[in-house]
C-alpha cells in the first residue's frame, strides 16, 4: 500500500466543506492506503489561538474525524506537536527552502494581504513545515484541494534540492490526490465565498456538530432568489446561492447535479430547501449525535491521540534522524 499523509488544522468546528472536501474522502482513502492523518495544531498557532480553545477543539476535532468514520486502530491518527520529528525536519526545510520560493506562495499573500510585516514569520514558513509533514513519513500520496497545490509542489522542490545538496536519493516524490469531483460548498449567505469555519456568522456554515433542528433551521434561513429551479445546471449561471444548495444536495446524495435537477425542475425554493434539509440531516446528524458522545470521555479521545503519536513517531523518528545525520549532526 502507498502511504498517505494528510493534516486538518484544530482550529474552529469543522463545517460541511470541510467534511466534502476533506473528511469524507480521508474515510474512503482508509480502505487501499495506509493512512497517518494528523491535526496540525503546530500550523494553527501560525495566527493567533486562545489556548483553552486550541485544546477544546483538537479534542473536539478528533471526536469529529472518529465519528466521520476514521478508523484509528488500522490507521494513524495524532497531533502534529507531539511528535518533535516534524519541528526538527522542518527547521533543516527552513534551510534548504529559498526565499524566492516562499515569496510565490499565494496562500500566504492572500491571507496577510496589505499588511504582511506584521504576521507572523511561522505564517511565511509554514509550506516548509507541511513539507516537513509529509517527508516525516516518506509519505507518496498526499490528498489535497487546489489552494494546497502549490505546498505540495513546493514540498516536492524542497526534497529533490535536499537530495541534490547532499547527494543521496532519500526523500521521495510526492503525488498530489485531488478529488476529480471535489464539491465547492460556498457560504449560506453569500454564494460566491467559500463556506468556512472563520466566518464570523454561524448561519453562514453547517457545522458538524449541528443538531437536526440546527441543521434545518439554517438551511430555511439560507440565502436564495425568487426564481424556480432549472432543467441544466448550466442554467445556474449567475444564481451562485441557487447553485451552492444544488451542489450540497448532489455531493451528499452522491447523484449529478443534473439528477438533483431533473428531480426538482420546475420547484420553488421552499420545498426544495425542504428535501435538502432532509439529506444534510440524514448525512450529519449520525457524526453530530456520536461526536457528542465521544465528548463525553476526553480521556479516551487524548488515549487515542497518544497512541496516535507513538505509532507515528515510531515512523517519523528513523526517518528524521537519518535526515539529520545526512546533514552532518552529531547523534
Amino acid at each position: 500500500m502507498q502511504r498517505i499523509f494528510s493534516g486538518i488544522q484544530p482550529s474552529g468546528i469543522p463545517q460541511l466543506g470541510n467534511y466534502l472536501g476533506a473528511i469524507r474522502n480521508w474515510v474512503n482513502l482508509q480502505a487501499d492506503h495506509e493512512c497517518v492523518f494528523c491535526l496540525v495544531d503546530m500550523h494553527a498557532i501560525t495566527v493567533w489561538q486562545d489556548p483553552q480553545k486550541l485544546h477544546e477543539q483538537t479534542l473536539a476535532q478528533t471526536a469529529i474525524l472518529l465519528a466521520s468514520g476514521i478508523d484509528a486502530q488500522k490507521h494513524i491518527l495524532f497531533n502534529q506537536s507531539a511528535v518533535s520529528a516534524h519541528a526538527r525536519l522542518a527547521w533543516i526545510f527552513n534551510c534548504v527552502s529559498r526565499l524566492g520560493w516562499l515569496n510565490r506562495m499565494t496562500q500566504f499573500k492572500d491571507k496577510a494581504g496589505k499588511d504582511r510585516e506584521n504576521h507572523s514569520s511561522g505564517l511565511y514558513v509554514y509550506p516548509n513545515l507541511m513539507a516537513a509533514d509529509i517527508m516525516a513519513y516518506k509519505a507518496t500520496r498526499v490528498p489535497v484541494g487546489e489552494d494546497q497545490k502549490q505546498h505540495l509542489e513546493l514540498a516536492n522542490d524542497i526534497a529533490q534540492k535536499f537530495n541534490h545538496d547532499y547527494g543521496v536519493e532519500f526523500f521521495p516524490q510526492v503525488e498530489a490526490l485531488i478529488p476529480p469531483a471535489a464539491a465547492r460548498v460556498m457560504s449560506l449567505r453569500d454564494g460566491t465565498r467559500k463556506m468556512s469555519k472563520s466566518d464570523p456568522s454561524a448561519q453562514s456554515r453547517i457545522e458538524m456538530t449541528d443538531d437536526a433542528d440546527t441543521i434545518a433551521l439554517k438551511i430555511r434561513r439560507a440565502k436564495t432568489d425568487s426564481e424556480v429551479l432549472p432543467d441544466t445546471f448550466d442554467a445556474l449561471e449567475g444564481r451562485p446561492e441557487a447553485r451552492n444548495l444544488v451542489t450540497i444536495y448532489a455531493a451528499l446524495a452522491d447523484i449529478s447535479v443534473n439528477d438533483v435537477l431533473a428531480r426538482h425542475q420546475g420547484e420553488g425554493f421552499g420545498p426544495f430547501k425542504q428535501t435538502l434539509s432532509d439529506v444534510v440531516i440524514s448525512a450529519i446528524d449520525p457524526i453530530a449525535k456520536e461526536t457528542q458522545r465521544l465528548l463525553q470521555d476526553k480521556a479516551h479521545l487524548v488515549s487515542v491521540l497518544r497512541s496516535g503519536a507513538e505509532r507515528a513517531q515510531a515512523i517519523a523518528e528513523p526517518v528524521v534522524t537519518e535526515a539529520e545525520k545526512i546533514v552532518g549532526f552529531v547523534k
